[in-house]
């Protein structure tokens, strides 16, 4: 089952003068092989972020809610710091650990995303990371993968024991080396980012790169300006090749220039 893409955006007053517009979108489908949707996700200013559950059962779609219930608990208090994941975090793996059909072992989920703070008088990006789930940045019309994998075939091509090009198809690709799960409360990757006239971000769940390359997420991007519009394109062609696991997809798009009417007021962004 599909959960269409929707347009939605929000215009921020920074104390320099500048005025950010964001503007994004996010689905999620089942894909072409699977019964259920162990994705979820979580696309609410000033928070965009993407979890892919995995354990038997029910246990990977539980995990995956569970983690997006929390930190969408987190953002309706108005709250967004790594302090703040990081507690919810800790909530979600209580959850995880005491729901009655997570008792497999391997149940967890992968949560990867950006958000959208101050820092100063500036604004800043924050990636997060934990697992094999992506946040791309296409900036200046190059596309970058900007969190690392937690995976046996990452820590391989680190290791220089594996190119690029092997592990497409390892048979260890599908094995992470940290989750959000069972008695596991790891704090994420961070990464801290200016926030840049023209930016977009791709933030997604590994269905979407088992079936595109980064070639083929830059292409949709280029061809679809709007945020929508590449969420439905890129969903669309993951599916058209071969859809074999759950997919999911959030792009935010930036724009920043001088404020019309030089306003100096911000919004309540916590500061890091």
């Amino acid at each position: 089952m599909s959960q269409g893409s929707t347009a939605h955006a929000r215009e921020v007053a920074l104390a320099s003068g500048d005025t950010v517009v964001l503007s994004w979108a996010g689905a999620t489908d089942t894909g072409r092989r699977r019964e259920n949707n162990q994705d979820s996700l979580l696309a609410e200013f000033p928070l965009f972020v993407v979890a892919d559950g995995m354990g038997g059962h029910a246990g990977g779609e539980i995990a995956s809610q569970r983690t997006i219930a929390r930190l969408e608990e987190a953002v309706a208090a108005g709250e967004i710091t790594t302090q703040t994941i990081e507690a919810a975090l800790v909530a979600a793996v209580q959850d995880i650990t005491a729901h009655p059909d997570t008792t497999d072992e391997g149940t967890g989920t992968t949560l990867t995303g950006v958000f959208f703070t101050l820092v100063g008088d500036d604004a800043r990006w924050v990636s997060l990371n934990i697992g094999d789930s992506r946040v791309y940045l296409l900036r200046d019309g190059v596309l970058n993968q900007v969190t690392t994998d937690h995976s046996v075939v990452q820590e391989l091509i680190t290791a220089g024991r594996l190119s690029p090009e092997e592990a497409e198809g390892h048979p260890y690709s599908n094995v992470i080396t940290r989750a959000v799960g069972v008695s596991e409360a790891l704090p994420p990757d961070y990464r801290e980012f200016s926030v840049q006239d023209g930016d977009r971000f791709v933030i997604c769940s590994d269905g979407l790169t088992k079936e595109l390359t980064d070639y083929g997420i830059q292409h949709f991007l280029g061809l679809n300006p709007s945020a929508d519009a590449a969420v439905d394109a890129m969903l669309s062609a993951a599916l058209e090749n071969g859809g074999r696991d759950n997919v999911t997809i959030i792009v935010v798009d930036v724009r920043r220039g001088a404020s019309d009417d030089g306003s100096s007021s911000t919004v309540p962004i916590p500061v890091l």
